[in-house]
């Protein structure tokens, strides 16, 4: 039976899933916000990570097959950063971070997952930049590494990149993220139970994943028609805030 922070926390976790996924993401910054900021805190840094990408993989792969079903993907755009993301996911997800390293990272990216949701990137009509390939491999690399240390998919640092260079339409651009999120997702959790082992406790993983699945299929169909965006985009910025502050003073 669940308990009342369980129950909670799925209900969060379900508002959570649907933002993101109205945007092509999967959510790990959000979840792992909201874990900070519950007695889940507690637990060590690969177990929030190995459920971190579990969920993201539900929600990346409904926002992915929602907006690849409507025509919005493109995969000479995907291609590039999904080779540079895959393996440096795997090696970040393999490599042991240091508590006090973790944090830092961690925070840094709900900081800046925050602000972003603050202060949304507004697409541009400019015509599309040509971009080398090898440039969008190292890129994706960059990003692969980060996410694989942290426990995130990587788009909160992709799909504002691509926006603001003009790489892609809005929707092609979350298209591409979502792809992106599902491979880091996948690659990162091989990475870390290849190296600690599966920590994943199914008990938990259970409700929250039926939590985001009805999230991630609501927001990925119905995203950006929901009548309240902007509140929750609000609520969820104060949350990922919040945590990043609670990480940060735990630090000291």
């Amino acid at each position: 039976m669940l308990g009342n922070e369980q129950v909670m926390i799925s209900i969060v976790l379900l508002v959570v899933a649907s933002m993101y996924a109205s945007v092509g993401h999967g959510g790990a910054s959000g979840y792992l916000a909201i874990l900070s900021l519950t007695s889940f805190a507690m637990m060590e840094d690969d177990w929030l990570k190995q459920h971190a990408w579990s969920l993201n993989l539900i929600v990346a792969g409904l926002a992915f097959y929602q907006f690849r079903k409507a025509g919005h993907h493109l995969p000479s755009l995907s291609v590039p950063f999904i080779l540079g993301g895959f393996p440096m996911a795997f090696i970040g997800g393999f490599i042991e971070v240091n508590g006090g390293v973790y944090d830092s990272l961690l925070s840094a990216i709900l900081v800046m997952a925050g602000l972003r949701l603050l202060f949304p990137v507004e697409a541009n009509r400019r015509r599309r930049a040509e971009w080398g390939f090898s440039r969008c491999v190292a890129i994706g690399a960059l990003i692969g590494l980060v996410s694989g240390l942290v426990g995130i998919g990587g788009g909160v640092l992709l799909s504002p990149l691509l926006i603001i260079l003009h790489v892609g339409s809005p929707k092609e651009v979350a298209a591409t993220s979502a792809f992106f999120i599902w491979v880091n997702s996948a690659s990162g959790l091989i990475g870390s139970t290849t190296a600690e082992g599966v920590l994943l406790d199914w008990g938990t993983l259970l409700p929250f994943s039926t939590a985001v699945l009805i999230g991630g299929f609501l927001g990925s169909r119905y995203g950006s028609s929901m009548a309240s965006e902007r509140g929750v985009r609000l609520m969820l910025s104060a949350v990922l805030l919040i945590a990043a502050s609670k990480r940060i003073l735990s630090i000291f």
